[in-house]
């Protein structure tokens, strides 16, 4: 696999940008970022800015880049600020890592966009059939909508599979419950920082939240692997 291109290693342009510019370029792709949240992102070491002697933050094209790179990573990826600053850092240090399933990322603009398939499509792409896909909206396993994203097609896929296994979508009802059992407890856990509306405490309310999943997932993955262990 091609290893990922660092954006702190791309060449950086001669102007610099103000908090301003930075969110006149990028709010269009990513219109949760806020003054607060380029702050938030400084305050974990993810970007870097230069400061004037008047200590107003100023931007580089790398920066930028750097930026771009980070937001995709969490949009697209939906990786915590602590896993991608350690891609981050290996890339600095060159190194080729890789995200967490094992894929690699060749540059930021080449990371994946949000796509809108419609039923007919989702059905097409997933090699699946109407009947299946309208077993796991049923199940709630899907969400009936006009259109759907790569979430949906990635669950409706992996129902493909476990068919030929003869598990149908009617056999995991009990993975919605356990989901909502899942975000009670990360909701629980976010009331003290929740409690506050300003917008850094938000960005960090979702960051933590992030982390709190991926712990969740470790535990689970565990537990599985357990399981199946008994089975051999």
């Amino acid at each position: 696999m091609a290893a990922a291109t660092s954006p702190a290693r791309m060449p950086a342009t001669t102007q610099l940008l103000s908090i301003g510019q930075v969110l006149a370029r990028l709010s269009p792709e990513f219109p949760d970022l806020s003054p607060s949240k380029l702050r938030f992102l400084e305050e974990r070491q993810l970007i870097t800015p230069s400061r004037t002697e008047s200590g107003y933050r100023k931007f580089s094209g790398t920066d930028l880049e750097r930026l771009r790179f980070v937001l995709s990573m969490q949009r697209d990826y939906y990786l915590p600020l602590k896993v991608i600053r350690g891609y981050l850092d290996d890339l600095d240090a060159g190194r080729e890592p890789v995200l967490p399933g094992g894929a690699t990322v060749a540059a930021p603009s080449m990371l994946p966009t949000d796509r809108r398939l419609t039923r007919d499509e989702l059905v097409k792409e997933a090699g699946a059939t109407p009947p299946l896909l309208n077993d796991a909206v049923t199940a709630s396993l899907i969400v009936a909508a006009d259109y759907y994203g790569e979430d949906a097609l990635a669950v409706l896929r992996a129902l493909v599979e476990l068919q030929r296994s003869g598990i149908e979508p009617r056999h995991l009802r009990g993975f919605r419950a356990a989901a909502e059992r899942e975000l009670g407890l990360i909701e629980s856990a976010l009331i003290p920082v929740s409690r506050r509306k300003d917008t850094a405490s938000r960005a960090k309310a979702g960051e933590l939240a992030r982390e709190i999943a991926g712990q969740l997932e470790v535990v689970r993955s565990s537990l599985i692997r357990s399981a199946l262990g008994r089975l051999q």
